[in-house]
């Protein structure tokens, strides 16, 4: 079986990491001294959790101090090596592996009933006629509405095996009328890539969230489809992208590469080297890419970014990347739990690693993180700290620098306070379930609109610009959202196409507010310019 590596950052794992014990029985008719003796580093450890179970005065759950025990001695180890609870596991591999077994549906608890935001694309809820808005009140026998249910117990009644039926009644707010459905079980992608389209007549967009199994295939078909519009430019964003595996980046950098083009090489405790070079396969080499990164940019997203710039191709556009340069495998324990270890060090073309220093221990290790924000390099690229001890060249001459992430080609500062603000509501939710309500009370009004009279034609008016204003006080949050008007309306116009038509149509109502995009435009003019004239010349 091909081993799985992972390069997936500590600060979306810490829920995970919850601890392990490696370990046997103990044999009681051994001497206490033997505790000490050669071969005891198992030992201590078996032997101490055996003596609490069997000789402790009061009931313990050693489960939880050996939890304690080795979270510790990961600690000791590197920010990046967790262990994943038995618990835990189902979930990481569903995570992972791209897909879940369900009925295929969004929704929120309105009033503590299932209401359906959307149904997935060509799901098995879609395809039995469950439309948004729809209210699931019975699964089988079970009665989910008034039952102060938590989210996770309601997935978990919908989920299922794979091709077995459940029974839904369900309730239509819009026909005022009840009716019963059967759906089939069947596999729910999690989608990696979470929107593409045109972004002018040549260029494309992608925008990737993660790295699992199914990522390269789906980025496969995106651009694919773009290529099929016309797209001689790629806009590729792994902002907020935190890692995953390492052959799915090794895969994707490969598609912009020429053949025999070194992607990475990784290098182990005994030394030992494994570089992958890029093969003939790409589908978009020679051809203008642009990378968004950010600080939350992390490992494989520092690959395929540091690939690229280190063989002088594509632009790297944004903040400099979070700073992820280990290598994790997924071992298992035996007992369903496992533990994602680190086992080697990644470097780029040029032979940098990125890794940032963590020998002051994990606190600190995040800290000089957050500290990015406070000495002003998220505000001004002269504010990067870099040492001459990490300066490397590539092939034609350019300096990169190794040591704390991918500094990009062309700087984009972080957006004000009240724009960082405004984009946090919208990652935590508040612009979705806002909208979700409004609609609630009369979908009736968007009926008429297709997806293109949507886009070009619809404005958010300030009656509803009011209503969010309104909302938002009512959270406890002030600021002054009157001086960001026209982006709350776009915010919203695109949380409403979101959830009336599809995420690529936000991605697309966003993006006309998106910092980054425009420095990629104003950018890409004077290459146009300059093939222009070239062309000329000839």
């Amino acid at each position: 079986m091909k081993k799985s590596y992972y390069i997936w950052p500590t600060f979306l794992a810490t829920a995970l990491a919850v601890g392990i014990f490696v370990g046997g029985k103990l044999h009681f008719n051994d001497s206490p001294e033997k505790l000490f003796t050669t071969n005891s580093k198992k030992d201590k450890l078996n032997r101490l959790i055996d003596y609490i179970d069997y000789e402790y005065v009061d009931d313990i759950n050693t489960d939880s101090i050996v939890d304690v025990t080795v979270n510790n001695i990961l600690d000791k180890l590197d920010p990046h090596s967790v262990y994943i609870p038995k618990s835990e596991m189902k979930k990481v591999a569903e995570n992972m592996k791209g897909d879940f077994v369900g009925i295929g549906i969004n929704f929120y608890m309105y009033r503590d009933t299932i209401t359906v935001i959307r149904t997935v694309e060509d799901g098995p809820s879609q395809k039995k006629g469950i439309q948004p808005g729809d209210r699931i009140l019975i699964a089988d026998q079970d009665t989910l509405f008034n039952q102060n249910l938590p989210s996770e117990q309601i997935v978990n009644r919908l989920k299922g095996l794979e091709g077995s039926k459940v029974k839904l009644k369900v309730y239509r707010k819009l026909d005022d009328e009840h009716f019963t459905v059967t759906v089939r079980r069947d596999r729910i992608p999690i989608k990696s890539v979470d929107a593409y389209y045109m972004l002018t007549q040549n260029m494309g967009y992608i925008k990737i969230n993660r790295f699992a199994e199914t990522t390269f295939k789906e980025f496969r078909e995106a651009i694919r489809n773009l290529q099929q519009q016309g797209a001689i430019k790629l806009v590729l964003d792994l902002r907020d992208n935190p890692g995953g595996y390492l052959g799915i980046a090794e895969q994707m950098a490969d598609e912009f590469l020429p053949e025999d083009k070194l992607i990475l090489f990784t290098k182990n405790k005994k030394g030992q080297i494994d570089s992958t070079y890029a093969t003939r396969k790409g589908i978009f080499e020679d051809k203008p890419v642009y990378v968004l990164i950010n600080e939350r940019s992390a490992s494989a997203s520092e690959i395929i970014a540091g690939a690229l710039q280190d063989n002088d191709i594509g632009t790297i556009v944004g903040r400099r990347s979070f700073g992820k340069g280990l290598v994790q495998r997924e071992m298992e324990l035996g007992d369903g739990s496992a533990v994602r270890l680190t086992v080697s060090r990644y470097y780029t073309p040029t032979g940098r690693s990125i890794q940032r220093d963590y020998q002051n221990g994990t606190r600190d290790y995040y800290q000089e993180f957050s500290d990015r924000y406070h000495t002003g390099e998220l505000v001004s690229v002269d504010s990067i700290k870099v040492a001459d001890s990490l300066k490397f060249r590539t092939p034609k001459g350019k300096i990169v620098y190794g040591g704390g992430g991918i500094i990009p080609d062309v700087f984009v500062p972080i957006g004000t306070n009240e724009e960082e603000t405004i984009e946090a509501l919208e990652g935590r939710g508040f612009f979705g379930r806002f909208v979700f309500e409004h609609l609630e009370e009369d979908r009736t009004r968007y009926t008429e609109y297709t997806q293109d009279e949507f886009y070009n034609g619809f404005r958010v008016d300030d009656i509803l610009f009011d209503k969010f204003l309104e909302y938002i006080a009512s959270i406890k949050i002030k600021l002054d959202f009157y001086a960001y008007e026209d982006m709350i309306k776009l915010y919203l116009k695109a949380t409403l196409a979101e959830q009336l038509f599809s995420s690529n149509l936000h991605a697309k109502i966003k993006g006309k507010a998106d910092s980054m995009l425009r420095e990629v435009l104003k950018v890409d003019q004077p290459m146009l310019k300059q093939g222009i004239d070239n062309e000329a010349s000839e």
